[in-house]
Formats: structure tokens, sequence, C-alpha cells
């Protein structure tokens, strides 16, 4: 039975934050689905993963590629996860079902606290999961460490 975890960034960059959660993902032994709404933002977060990572390598693809099902990390628009994930991660308010947190070992929705849209877009995702019977954990940075504000019953 998978939680979602709801990440309110506001003090480090999101794709900062992205990075730290693939890299416990990827230790943790979880293929990943990182999901957006737009293929020209993930091209970017594909970008900047390459140039970020700790490492100098974080093994990652978009999706389209002949590799897909190969990909521990997969940056895709859609709900399809040929790569296997068990780890979905989403990103500018990606649609993630309660059925799909319940097959998961995890769901991350980060979202950027700066931006109000962000933050109502992340308010109904939180609305309409944990009324689905989704367990949910919501986590803020606001005083520059992680720590764990609501948790629904």
């Amino acid at each position: 039975m998978g939680q979602v975890y709801f990440y309110h960034v506001t003090q480090n960059p999101l794709l900062a934050t992205l990075n730290t959660l693939l890299e416990k993902s990827l230790q943790a032994g979880w293929r990943v689905a990182v999901r957006g709404v737009d293929r020209g933002y993930l091209s970017h977060v594909d970008q900047d993963l390459w140039q970020r990572s700790r490492e100098g390598f974080l093994p990652h693809g978009l999706e389209g590629g002949p590799h897909d099902v190969d990909q521990p990390i997969l940056l895709s628009t859609s709900t399809e996860m040929p790569n296997g994930a068990t780890c979905i991660i989403s990103l500018e308010g990606a649609e993630v079902s309660a059925e799909e947190v319940e097959k998961a070992d995890r769901a991350c929705i980060l979202f950027d606290g700066t931006m109000p849209e962000a933050v109502d877009r992340a308010r109904a995702q939180w609305k309409t999961l944990t009324a689905a019977g989704t367990k949910a954990i919501y986590w803020s940075e606001e005083t520059g460490t992680w720590a764990k504000k609501a948790e629904s019953s």
C-alpha cells in the first residue's frame, strides 16, 4: 500500500529537491517515473539532471527513446510506465491517481511554494487523494529543513 508525499518547496530550487529525491529513490531500489505536463519542461529537467547530479551520473531518459523500458528514471508526460516504475514523482501539477498511489511504493508531489497556482493545485490534489482514502504526508521546508506538517488519517 503506497503513500503520497507532498513536498512544499520554498527554500531550495525545485530541481535540486527533485535530484535529492531521485537519488534516495534509486538507493531504495525503486524505478521512478517523473511525470510532468509539458515535454519542453521535461527536456529542461533532463538537462538539469545531467548537470546537477552529485555523483556525475543519475541514470535517466526522456520518454520516447529506444530504451524507455531500461531506464531507472523515466521523464514522461504519460501515465504509462514502461520502465516498471514503483515510484511516481509529479511535477507541474501532473495528475497522480489514488489507484496509482495504491500500487506504488511511493508517490511524491513536488510543488513550488512561491507560486500561488502551484500551491492551489497541490491543495486540490491533496483533497482528491485523501478523499479517495490515500495516505498522504505533507512536508515543508519553510524553516530551512524539511519538517512534517500534516498527515492524513
